[in-house]
């Protein structure tokens, strides 16, 4: 059995990447997934945010309105708070998440795709967690792969998906430097590939990301079936 992260920043592709991954015959999950199923009414992650930020993050539907905490989160700095409500219950249910997918198949490859993997290290550490799930988090995973593009070319990926075809100039300036805000927010990928184990170049070239997910899939079934789990993993 092998578990792996799967990361990357903004528009990097990693969505992509676990596309083709799944095709070939991975389990994944999506860390955002499991995150939005929490953030329901009912869940205590959304009762937590509700304490937390007040009732002005809940739309008239009863649903929280995702656009003014995301406005929270980034335009104002509160990112950090955001994320300590959502991200450990988040790994708990990854947990699990893996539990099941290992009793079914003890050599299965089990990939959490998670933006933010190494984000969440680094803010635990900057609030003075020398350990725990979320400081630990590296160490709960077997494999790491990094997902790279030129920032440029993130930039423009976000601001094609986020805009209608028909937006004006002064709509697509908005969504770039709202990418650009994003991605601020993020370790650079050249600090984070130091300490992944696998590097996925995404250049935009659809044929050459897939020759690359190809040749690493089949390294990770190579390493599922010999490698021996961390004791932290038990």
């Amino acid at each position: 059995m092998l578990r792996v992260g799967l990361t990357g920043g903004l528009a990097s592709g990693k969505s992509t990447v676990a596309a083709e991954l799944r095709a070939l015959g991975a389990d994944l999950v999506e860390a955002d997934e499991l995150g939005r199923a929490l953030m329901e009414p009912g869940q205590s992650v959304f009762s937590s945010i509700v304490e937390h930020f007040g009732p002005g993050v809940v739309a008239a539907n009863g649903h929280l309105d995702r656009a003014r905490l995301a406005h929270l989160a980034f335009a104002d700095g509160r990112l950090q708070e955001l994320n300590t409500i959502i991200h450990p219950a988040v790994l708990v249910e990854q947990q699990r998440w893996m539990d099941a997918v290992f009793a079914k198949n003890p050599r299965a490859v089990a990939v959490v795709e998670s933006a933010l993997i190494f984000e969440v290290m680094r803010d635990a550490k900057l609030r003075g967690e020398s350990s725990g799930p979320l400081a630990d988090w590296r160490n709960r995973l077997d494999r790491v792969i990094l997902v790279t593009a030129p920032v440029a070319l993130r930039v423009a990926r976000y601001a094609g998906r986020v805009c209608p075809p028909d937006a004006s100039a002064e709509q697509r300036s908005a969504a770039e430097a709202e990418a650009r805000r994003r991605i601020a927010c993020q370790i650079p990928d050249a600090e984070k590939a130091a300490e992944a184990d696998f590097v996925l170049e995404n250049t935009g070239d659809p044929q050459t990301l897939r020759d690359q997910v190809v040749a690493l899939w089949n390294k990770l079934q190579q390493d599922s079936n010999s490698f021996q789990p961390k004791a932290s993993l038990q």
